[in-house]
């Protein structure tokens, strides 16, 4: 340590300091709920990410070791069931494995804490990249103000196990090597740069984009600033090799020999080792362009950018379908003070980092190599506020150099070190208050999990679980069984049928759920059976409901829709089906039915059933007001809508008895009315609907309990949540 320099002591410092101060933020949680049995199974606290269950069931099935999957074709096929879904080649679930592994302490444990410390690593780069800039102090407060911001914050909070707890640190080390790189022209930042995209690239396959980015930013800087500096074309290059549209053991060994010949002159003439330099660049961007290179980038843009509210086949019967994409908060527009906000934690924070970073390209033109990050972050005016966590270090850096600006024209050393404590303490102040406040809960609570948990114990591996895709990767991870859709399968086709089951009457979706199912297994193994071929045929296979439709002699899917009211042959059953009927659902009912409310053959949306929930009402008298112009008339047994005023056909109140036990008390109020109301007193919740909405599975079966007893069983029932076991 006495080696180190003074420089270097304090650079170590301030990264120990920030990184503690990151930790220390996320850990407030824990505070606020300690001891706070809803979020806690068997003893410890669960994720408050959906999308964590599909990484933790990889790596759940990495440290089992055990697999009945007949036909493993890979190393990772061996650890998990045929057509499981299961994560397990994913880097996030084998880093999980491993510190599962080495570390002594539970499973649980590992997922929940792991994104307060690899997250907090994004200080390491900052500070890193600031010390280049010869500006420490910049480094210091950028990254206590980074670590916290809002959006940062909010994507690698305790619990939030998701591959955000690296997708920020990992191309803030990029660009650190790369603008070590360009600085120092040691050779081996060229090794460091090309290793950070192959572990960028392992870690988040999505990179593409952003590493282009930067490859795009360092030619323009090299052509304008640079264009004789041969350091920066071998830069260029070895960066290229590394971003090829090719498995990572491919691209290793061919960096290792880039990296070679780079680092021994095998050319000593001068002009002869120009001339190898640019032919190794020239062969790597070759390379990159028939590798695909440019195929990802455009697939990410159209899912997040380009989206469009149908989806429509390109062949066969041409059904049309309604864009997952429309519903999902994330990958929606979103007002500019949420887009400062989450950028910098206050749009005064933000306009000033604006201007910061500016005059930060200005004095340091190497800075504006983070213009692919700003840029990622800015999509999120088009493209959801998932990406607002990319621009937030790097205009952090821009409001932390005013403010070390504005403390080096101080005229004593005391105001400037208080001039930066005051302003930073300023910036900070409104994302504390933000973490403060934002108490998110874990994805399901411990009532529902039991729930899952009590399936496990009953259903096999290769039964399936129907509900809503956004509880797919949780099912699997608790009741270990399979799931028709969840966060990564969910296009519309995927959606209709199980919206269709879950708003329709309990016989047309029993049909469907068994059918549905089956034909899931049965394109499983017509893709494997076509996959064995020496020359597989593109399969022509866009959703099981085309493919039902055909196979029962139609040519319009809403015929086919229309047969299942009638007696017709179901597949074969193989395996078990079970619903998951969650109150959580009742939120975003009206979202689900949407799916299934549309004529697949035109794309015209119908009429959207009447489904309206009311958890704010006051009573007046006779009068019951749920808000929104809803008044409920128990004297004249009427519900007024807006300005019209209509009978009430039903008024049903549901409660439980001291022993969990369903009661439902139904009057007939009006055999010609249209609406029902339904008034679910244990959840302080009302219920407005038609008849399509009050005869749906999710209705009957969840709110009423009252369930066919020729085509469904009861399995659990809680008021969080209640599973039915089909018998078709």
């Amino acid at each position: 340590m006495n080696n180190l320099t003074k420089e270097t002591k304090l650079t170590l410092f301030y990264i120990l300091l920030t990184f503690t101060f990151s930790v220390a933020m996320r850990m407030i949680w824990i505070y606020q709920f300690a001891g706070y049995e809803p979020f806690m199974f068997n003893g410890q606290f669960m994720i408050n990410t959906n999308d964590g269950y599909f990484y933790a069931e990889g790596a759940r099935d990495l440290l089992s070791g055990t697999s009945t999957n007949p036909s493993a074709q890979n190393f990772y096929d061996k650890f998990h069931q045929l057509h499981d879904l299961s994560s397990v080649s994913t880097a996030t679930s084998q880093l999980t494995a491993f510190f599962a592994y080495i570390l002594p302490v539970s499973f649980e444990s590992v997922i929940f804490f792991m994104p307060v410390f690899l997250s907090s690593l994004l200080v390491v780069p900052i500070i890193l990249i600031a010390k280049s800039l010869k500006n420490l102090e910049m480094g210091l407060i950028a990254a206590l103000l980074a670590s916290i911001t809002w959006s940062y914050y909010n994507r690698t909070m305790i619990g939030y196990y998701d591959t955000d707890m690296l997708n920020i640190v990992l191309p803030m080390f990029l660009l650190w090597s790369i603008i070590w790189a360009i600085n120092t022209n040691k050779d081996i930042y060229l090794l460091i740069t090309a290793f950070d995209i192959l572990v960028y690239r392992w870690w988040y396959p999505q990179s593409y984009s952003l590493e282009l980015s930067f490859f795009t930013l360092i030619l323009l800087y090299t052509l304008i600033w640079d264009r004789k500096n041969l350091y920066n074309y071998k830069l260029l290059a070895i960066m290229m090799f590394a971003m090829l549209n090719v498995s990572g053991f491919i691209r290793l060994p061919l960096i290792l020999g880039v990296y070679y010949i780079f680092t021994t002159r095998l050319v000593q003439n001068k002009e002869e080792n120009k001339k190898l330099i640019y032919y190794v660049l020239y062969t790597s961007i070759f390379l990159f362009l028939i590798s695909g290179g440019f195929s990802p980038i455009w697939g990410k843009l159209k899912a997040y950018v380009f989206t469009d509210a149908i989806s429509q086949g390109e062949k066969g019967l041409q059904l049309h379908f309604y864009s997952v994409m429309q519903t999902i908060r994330e990958a929606n527009h979103i007002p500019f003070e949420t887009f400062a906000n989450r950028i910098s934690g206050h749009v005064i924070t933000f306009i000033v980092s604006l201007g910061g970073y500016a005059y930060l390209a200005y004095r340091h033109k190497i800075m504006l190599l983070a213009l692919p990050m700003i840029g990622l972050g800015f999509l999120a005016s088009v493209g959801g506020l998932r990406f607002t966590i990319y621009a937030v270090p790097i205009l952090a850096f821009g409001v932390a150099f005013l403010i070390t600006e504005v403390a080096r024209i101080m005229p004593t050393a005391k105001l400037k070190i208080l001039s930066m404590i005051a302003f930073t303490l300023m910036i900070l102040y409104p994302n504390y208050k933000h973490i403060e406040g934002y108490r998110v809960p874990t994805v399901f609570n411990k009532d529902e999990v039991n729930s899952l948990d009590s399936l496990k114990k009953i259903a096999q591996r290769e039964d399936y679980l129907i509900s809503w895709w956004d509880y797919g990767y949780p099912f699997r991870y608790y009741a270990d069984v399979k799931t028709l859709a969840d966060g990564g399968k969910h296009s519309g086709s995927v959606n209709f049928p199980i919206s269709f089951m879950l708003t329709n009457p309990q016989d047309l979706s029993a049909k469907l759920a068994r059918l549905d199912v089956e034909y899931t297994e049965k394109i499983f193994k017509i893709r494997d059976e076509n996959n064995k071929l020496d020359e597989p045929q593109k399969l022509d296979i866009f959703s099981n409901i085309e493919e039902m439709t055909k196979d029962y002699g139609f040519n319009d899917t809403n015929d086919f829709l229309l047969s299942l009211e009638t007696n017709i042959t179901l597949p074969k059953k193989t395996r078990d089906i079970y619903f998951y009927l969650p109150f959580r659902m009742m939120n975003i009912y009206p979202t689900v039915s949407v799916f299934s409310n549309m004529d697949l053959m035109s794309g015209k949306q119908k009429r959207q059933p009447l489904f309206y929930l009311s958890k704010r009402f006051r009573q007046d008298g006779a009068v019951i007001n749920l808000g929104r112009g809803v008044l409920v008339n128990l004297k004249d047994k009427t519900i007024t809508l807006g300005k019209d005023v209509i009978p009430i056909k039903r008024f049903v109140t549901t409660s439980y008895s001291k022993d969990m036990k369903l009661k439902v008390d139904t009057q007939g109020l009006n055999i010609r009315g249209e609406i029902n109301v339904i008034y679910m007193s244990d959840y302080k919740t009302f219920l407005v609907l038609d008849e399509k909405s009050y005869n749906s599975l999710y209705i009957q079966l969840f709110v009423l309990e009252n369930y066919d007893k020729n085509l469904f069983e009861q399995v659990s029932l809680n008021p969080h949540a209640k599973i039915y076991k089909l018998k078709i």
